[in-house]
């Protein structure tokens, strides 16, 4: 959708997005289904919030790998784009997300590494096998694997949705072949 919008449909597009700021493209598309969208704007609210358990930090590590392992380049490049830098990502953090693995020596926090071995479990399995979630279970909160399970279908849902429908990348945003590497 472009503008100008229909009332509601404005309405909905602006309670998504950080005041002043234009909607994106993933949100343009969504809207042509306004049911749909208004009720996944609670849970993504909730998925980018303050009352999500794990930091904003372990939140993006979980997207950006997420949508990198989903070959999302447009929900990937999106997240990068917006919070990479807030949460000090690095040039070869970023480049193992997109094509690395958790024991890249750039992930000195077990933490970080545990979000990126669950994901990668979830995403090549669908399952968290007991001997990782016990790894896991030592340095995040059962809060925490709750809902990095639930943000990682989440950014599997919204990767599909993006390359199915081919969301145009959104303009300044990295691309994949920008984190090549070195």
């Amino acid at each position: 959708m472009e503008p100008p919008y229909a009332p509601e449909v404005a309405a909905q597009l602006e309670s998504m997005m950080p005041a002043g700021v234009p909607p994106i493209g993933l949100f343009r598309t969504l809207a042509r289904n306004l049911p749909m969208t208004a009720a996944m704007s609670g849970w993504g609210r909730y998925e980018l919030g303050p009352r999500l358990s794990l930091s904003m930090r372990e939140r993006e590590i979980a997207i950006v790998r997420t949508c990198a392992r989903c070959r999302c380049e447009y929900e990937w490049g999106v997240h990068l784009k917006f919070f990479a830098e807030r949460v000090g990502l690095t040039g070869d953090q970023i480049r193992s997300l997109t094509a690395g693995s958790a024991d890249d020596p750039c992930w000195t926090v077990a933490g970080e590494r545990a979000v990126i071995r669950v994901v990668d479990a979830l995403c090549d399995t669908g399952d968290v096998g007991d001997e990782l979630w016990a790894a896991a279970r030592e340095v995040l909160t059962e809060p925490q694997l709750l809902d990095l399970l639930l943000l990682c279908g989440w950014y599997h849902a919204i990767s599909f949705t993006a390359r199915a429908v081919r969301v145009a990348l959104e303009p300044g945003a990295p691309r994949f072949a920008d984190v090549a590497a070195p």
